[in-house]
């Protein structure tokens, strides 16, 4: 490595300088006063520990994601988060045991070996809320709007639109083919990318009944608007798992719907984002002037079993960084300063003390620096009093 070489960032790491800095923390603070407001509770777990805990519950999904090390103290391998969330699960079934709901937020910085897509980081600031310990439309619903809020709270441009999913179409449709679980990867991976040749040689190498092929066949082709559920329930008809599904997605749109009418609705029952992760519902948030999802989440009711604690869980996360390359007006951050002058006398560090504690921001000259640009007032001694005046 040269010396030049040094000072560069690894590829997809990324950091943040004034005034830019300054605004993300702003924000951090006005997302999580709106959580707290909504009743959810902050926490903040390590940047590292055991790994068994960082992957307990979350299937292989984030294995590969995870950067490991060796612990010097304990000898123990350690992985560094990539994923706050199996992070609060762990806090919820061991630290709280919270009976009855428990409504928990974080914001903080994850690390990934790889990006997630190619306009991703591999250091996101992974901002989230999560409710344990109820099963239901309602704290789906609660938990897409908490989502929904901070996308306006940030000023997202442009219109947002909800793509809503359910992993349990895919669930027993790989339940009634009776497919490995190497098929059922393969077949995962040829939905993801909408593959549709690929699927038809798949499908039809698997001699299935008619019946079943035509809904392998079709999975991939069953997104868009509300209409979608009524061919679904069409094309499914007699799966009752499949048909509670549907209802459960029905019922959650009606109702995010109402709370926001502004918002587009989109369904693809083909999207099975962390399918390994969600047993449930899935959502997520676009909008056309970003081509990855801004926030997504759904329901992972299994993820705290291996804890010894298996209680329902539904929540969103979305990197931080990312809303705001989005959003159309960042709060401004406050640059200019007054410029007190140098010295040591009980009066001068009173007045510099005082405009401090008012929220001023006050930079105490220093012996031959030059003056900041920031400092566009100065403190000033005048009749034995200092004020504040114009430079």
């Amino acid at each position: 490595m040269t010396l030049a070489d040094r000072w560069l960032l690894p590829d997809g790491m990324k950091e943040m300088l004034p005034p830019r800095a300054r605004q993300v923390e702003m924000m951090r603070r006005r997302l999580l006063d709106l959580y707290h407001c909504w009743g959810y509770d902050l926490v903040m777990p390590p940047l590292a520990e055991h790994l068994e805990s960082l992957l307990t519950g979350v299937g292989r999904d984030l294995e590969l994601k995870t950067f490991k090390l060796t612990d010097q103290v304990s000898g123990h391998t350690l992985g560094v988060r990539a994923d706050i969330t199996p992070q609060v699960a762990r806090i919820d079934a061991h630290r709280l045991r919270t009976e009855g709901p428990s409504r928990l937020c974080y914001c903080g910085s994850v690390l990934h070996t790889r990006p997630g897509h190619k306009l991703a980081s591999r250091n996101p600031l992974q901002l989230g809320a999560e409710l344990y310990g109820h099963a239901g439309v309602d704290s789906d619903v609660e938990v897409i709007s908490l989502m929904l809020e901070t996308l306006a709270a940030v000023g997202v441009r442009g219109p947002v639109s909800l793509d809503l999913g359910h992993v349990g179409v895919f669930s027993q449709l790989m339940h009634d083919a009776e497919l490995t679980t190497e098929q059922q990867d393969d077949f995962l991976d040829m939905l993801q990318r909408k593959a549709l040749p690929e699927i038809a040689g798949f499908v039809d190498a698997l001699a299935l009944a008619p019946a079943l092929s035509e809904r392998l066949l079709a999975l991939p082709r069953m997104s868009g608007g509300i209409e979608v559920l009524a061919q679904a329930r069409t094309l499914f008809a007699g799966s009752e798992r499949i048909s509670q599904a549907l209802d459960y997605l029905e019922q959650v749109a009606e109702r995010v719907a109402v709370r926001y009418p502004q918002t587009d609705l989109y369904f693809d029952l083909g999207e099975l984002r962390g399918y390994h992760y969600h047993t449930g519902i899935v959502f997520a948030a676009y909008t056309p002037h970003f081509g990855q999802a801004l926030a997504k989440g759904g329901r992972y009711d299994e993820i705290g079993r291996d804890f010894g604690r298996a209680r329902p869980a539904t929540g969103f996360s979305a990197d931080l960084k990312t809303l705001l390359e989005t959003a159309e007006a960042l709060p401004a951050p406050e640059q200019s300063a007054v410029l007190a002058p140098s010295g040591e006398s009980a009066e001068l560090l009173a007045a510099v003390s005082e405009l401090r504690l008012q929220g001023v921001r006050v930079v105490q000259a220093l012996e031959g620096e030059v003056v900041p640009g920031c400092c566009d007032r100065q403190l000033v001694q005048k009749d034995k009093q200092w004020v504040v005046e114009a430079r």
